[in-house]
């Protein structure tokens, strides 16, 4: 069996990034473990500083469970360099290449619309992404099934 893994992102506003992602990828808070009710709950077990808030951190997970979890992290320090690893977000890729390339125009320009900005379009293929603390991410197309 495959390992399952998670991806985090260290940010500054860990609320503004969550809600970007919840837009970008249709994912949803995801609730504290059990027992917890709150993740107010949940952090409190931790020996945290006095000036961390439940604010400083965000999980989301895919509605149906397929995707990784995201934890999104308040860190001190700013993102300085371009991303190893980035996402990619992939729209349907059936049809003619001008109907895949028309498709991630749409989802590009949503995402613009939800805090993203575009970096660079590449070939008429994919369409490099930043989100708003500036990690980048591409949208491109899927494989055609």
């Amino acid at each position: 069996m495959a390992a399952r893994i998670d991806l985090t992102f260290d940010c500054t506003d860990a609320r503004l990034l969550a809600e970007f992602w919840k837009t970008a990828l249709g994912y949803v808070d995801e609730p504290p473990p059990p027992p917890f009710k709150t993740r107010e709950e949940w952090l409190a077990q931790f020996d945290l500083p006095e000036d961390d808030s439940a604010d400083d951190g965000a999980w989301l997970c895919d509605p149906d469970g397929v995707g990784p979890r995201l934890s999104i992290l308040k860190v001190p320090e700013p993102k300085t360099a371009k991303n190893r690893l980035h996402i990619d977000i992939r729209v349907p890729g059936h049809g003619s290449a001008e109907e895949r390339w028309a498709r991630i125009k749409v989802e590009a320009e949503r995402l613009v619309t939800a805090g993203g900005a575009v970096v660079e379009e590449v070939d008429r293929h994919h369409v490099v992404m930043a989100d708003p603390e500036g990690n980048e991410f591409c949208v491109a197309a899927a494989p055609a099934s």
